[in-house]
């Protein structure tokens, strides 16, 4: 089921970026995003960045001192959300960081909302190559 929803340019670059992981100095790594956090537009037509919703490599040790409670408070508790979250890792062999695409969906959201989110993961999905 499609929903017709677009995805912004500036959510596939922050994706793109995220993935890549093309930063070689330290001041480009401390830009590089740890966490971000998309919403649908206020006309509901585009999944577009929520301004203020992201968290730095740069953050982490300085005004955010474990990056994943961070980000699931940034989670609203009443509406879903899409998210990209940089996990680090160890296993037995090696440390490890991987990519997660996250469709937050919490039970208290509209059940509009729900249905919204879950028909547009596919467009958002598509233009998250390789994810």
């Amino acid at each position: 089921m499609a929903s017709g929803v677009q995805v912004a340019d500036e959510v596939c670059r922050i994706f793109y970026d995220m993935k890549v992981r093309k930063c070689s100095t330290p001041e480009e790594i401390k830009k590089r995003k740890k966490a971000v956090i998309f919403c649908l537009s206020e006309d509901k037509k585009c999944i577009v960045v929520e301004e203020g919703k992201e968290i730095l490599v740069g953050d982490i040790g300085v005004t955010v001192s474990d990056p994943f409670k961070q980000f699931v408070q940034m989670l609203p508790e009443k509406d879903c959300r899409y998210a990209l979250y940089d996990a680090s890792f160890e296993t037995k062999e090696s440390k490890k960081e991987e990519l997660m695409f996250v469709l937050w969906a919490p039970d208290q959201a509209p059940l509009k909302s729900k249905m919204i989110y879950a028909s547009s993961k596919d467009a958002i999905k598509k233009k998250f190559q390789g994810m």
